[in-house]
């Protein structure tokens, strides 16, 4: 029996043994389930301001993991290897939940670890993952941290809601046709945003594609769009190098970066240049 997927925008109508664009969530005997569900691809403790996470918790470590799909299609990827991968192209091992939860509180006493972070590949795309090994990272007295497109159904947002106290979300750009360019859909991020500043910390990203979204009047449009949530939301303007399928151009200007973040912050307390 065909089933439909209903975690993003792309709404999958999938047959049994079928995979969805994200490579990670499948029809399996009628059923949409997680086929990355507990699949480890990268674990690491890091820097919390590597998320990048400039206010929150400034200075800690964090554990941070990774399993493989994405539902976006940024031809810019700098995790591709993993996020653009499916089941059959990874050799990825299962990790349960509890485990998960076990070295966070391993890495607490042993090097400072702060919780986890859900990163690297899309979290949202096997959210059942994040929801219960955060259920139990809380129940041992650390935090949840998700790094995110923020392409999800509000749905799903609010099922995570209540376990997770910070999120970097990707705004990729602010403008309709370049999210559809990328796969994803403008006013879903938009909502999602929305709703998850009112409930955790949130910090925003917004990579800057030469050519694509690094023009003034686009950044000071999504500056004072953010300012009208909260002027105090920080934004991370970050610089692009060649990468994936976007190997064709150079990186980033450094001046034209530090122009955008003149601009962002005429509307922001908080504006942060990075990957300099």
């Amino acid at each position: 029996m065909k089933t439909t997927c209903q975690i993003c925008m792309h709404h999958c109508t999938l047959s049994p043994g079928q995979t969805g664009l994200c490579g990670a969530r499948k029809n399996e005997d009628g059923k949409i389930v997680a086929a990355n569900y507990g699949r480890i691809t990268s674990l690491a403790l890091d820097p919390i301001e590597k998320k990048p996470l400039k206010t929150f918790r400034p200075g800690s470590r964090i554990l941070s993991v990774g399993s493989y799909g994405c539902n976006l299609r940024c031809p810019f990827c700098q995790n591709h290897e993993i996020s653009m991968v499916r089941e059959a192209d990874t050799d990825s091992p299962y990790m349960a939940p509890e485990r998960l939860a076990d070295i966070a509180l391993e890495q607490k006493k042993s090097a400072g670890n702060i919780g986890i972070a859900y990163t690297y590949n899309e979290p949202l795309v096997g959210w059942e993952y994040v929801r219960d090994t955060a259920r139990l990272v809380k129940e041992c007295g650390m935090v949840n941290v998700l790094v995110t497109n923020g392409t999800a159904s509000l749905e799903i947002l609010e099922e995570l809601l209540p376990y997770i106290d910070a999120m970097n979300i990707d705004l990729k750009g602010f403008q309709a046709d370049y999210y559809r360019m990328l796969g994803g859909d403008f006013d879903i991020v938009k909502s999602f945003i929305t709703r998850a500043v009112n409930s955790c910390h949130v910090e925003l990203t917004t990579l800057i594609v030469p050519g694509k979204n690094d023009s003034l009047e686009e950044m000071e449009e999504e500056a004072r769009w953010i300012a009208a949530l909260r002027p105090d939301i920080p934004l991370h303007i970050t610089r692009f190098f060649p990468q994936y399928h976007m190997l064709d151009r150079s990186p980033t200007d450094v001046r034209r970066l530090y122009r955008l973040a003149e601009t962002a912050g005429r509307y922001l307390t908080h504006v942060y240049v990075g990957n300099v």
